[in-house]
């Protein structure tokens, strides 16, 4: 098999899925590649659950079993077994989204000091994961973004959030278990970047504790990563980044036409094909003072990987690089990845099921919005169902 056809490989990216599994992944992507299902399916989903309707149990056995592994992290075990077994390792994702108070906040953080001590005795469980708005209000994040005066109780809750940064990233070096930090919102992240900083100065001395995210849909991302690099040279810590395409597009170029700013958003798809390209381009360049963990669903720039890795004489399973994909989503990238020996880790939503349905939304409304990709998946799974002659 040459390089270029490795993600065709049907029986390795499937390994894991039953026959029923496998018809299930069929109808949900059949399902997510129709714009106005996904419309009338997530208006009903949440209209049932504010009302309590009784509906868990079916949400439970179609999108959530699929793209979850389950409302606690023991009920995930299971699937990160199974993923170890193929080669993959896992990061388990709290995805409790969209709380407004403190009491909330304290319980998210200590959700994941929790999950971090639990991947200490995991070695399967190498990174752990949380976002800036599970720790604090978004207004505090886009207030300090803005350069907006906080009042005395708003300095109070970003004292707090500063306060839960610290007691996660210091957890996370003395486990040494690594922080995967996601991005988010432009008019928020100017503050989550400057305090992922601060951590990386503490705790990013000799080994590559904090992450920070760079969503690569943003045009100024290579160039704050060149500056970020030139910071850490000369202040001697090392810098660790996620780097994705970005998941808040269609809120992005809405705001920024809205309030008649530049949309921070590339203009074109290459483009945002281009910068993601150069900006893994640029840490692989570096990989002496930057870790790269390459969150991406995209075939193209993961061939592009596995070539740089080779034109580098970069060792294939050097714990620098890491390739990572979303449970029930790209495992003809995961598996064939994994099989030949690259690090490849499964990022796994979990949590109680109607906490997490936010996230399951804007999962099946991404998925809508990149129909290049559903396609495949249906492509894919259609000719595994053939193989196995379903």
């Amino acid at each position: 098999m040459t390089r270029k056809s490795l993600f065709d490989n049907t029986e390795t990216a499937f390994r894991l899925k039953s026959d029923s599994e496998l018809d299930r992944a069929y109808f949900l992507f059949k399902m997510i590649s129709k714009e106005p299902l996904v419309k009338i399916g997530t208006a009903a989903t949440k209209f049932a659950l504010n009302l309590n309707l009784p509906v868990e149990g079916l949400i439970r056995s179609t999108v959530f079993d699929h793209f979850c592994g389950g409302v606690n992290e023991k009920d995930c075990m299971p699937v990160v077994d199974n993923l170890n077994n193929a080669g993959v390792s896992s990061v388990l994702d709290y995805s409790v989204e969209g709380k407004e108070e403190e009491a909330q906040f304290d319980a998210t953080m200590n959700k994941v000091i929790e999950l971090t001590r639990f991947a200490e005795k995991k070695p399967t469980m190498p990174f752990s994961v949380f976002k800036p708005t599970g720790f604090g209000r978004f207004e505090i994040w886009q207030k300090i973004t803005e350069k907006n005066t906080l009042s005395e109780v708003e300095k109070l809750e970003w004292e707090g959030i500063k306060g839960r940064y610290e007691k996660v990233c210091k957890t996370g070096f003395d486990c040494n278990i690594s922080l995967l930090i996601d991005g988010e919102e432009s008019w928020m992240q100017d503050a989550a970047d400057d305090l992922c900083e601060e951590m990386m100065l503490k705790y990013n001395r000799e080994n590559v504790i904090v992450y920070n995210t760079l969503q690569c849909y943003r045009w100024d991302r290579l160039d704050y990563l060149k500056t970020q690099h030139k910071k850490a040279r000369e202040k001697g810590y090392r810098l660790g980044f996620k780097v994705v395409r970005g998941a808040y597009m269609e809120k992005e170029n809405d705001r920024a036409e809205d309030k008649n700013y530049r949309s921070p958003i590339c203009e074109t798809k290459q483009d945002t094909d281009d910068n993601f390209n150069a900006v893994m381009q640029y840490i692989l360049d570096n990989l002496d003072d930057i870790s790269l963990f390459l969150g991406t669903h995209n075939e193209e720039s993961s061939y592009l990987a596995m070539d740089l890795l080779h034109e580098k004489d970069i060792l294939i399973n050097d714990l620098r690089v890491w390739f990572g994909q979303l449970y029930g989503m790209s495992d003809h990238i995961s598996f064939n990845l994994a099989t030949e020996g690259y690090n490849v880790a499964k990022y796994i939503p979990f949590g109680p099921v109607k906490d997490v349905m936010p996230y399951l939304i804007r999962r099946a409304e991404e998925n809508t919005s990149v129909a290049g990709q559903t396609s495949r998946e249906l492509t894919l799974l259609k000719k595994e169902k053939g193989r196995r002659g379903l």
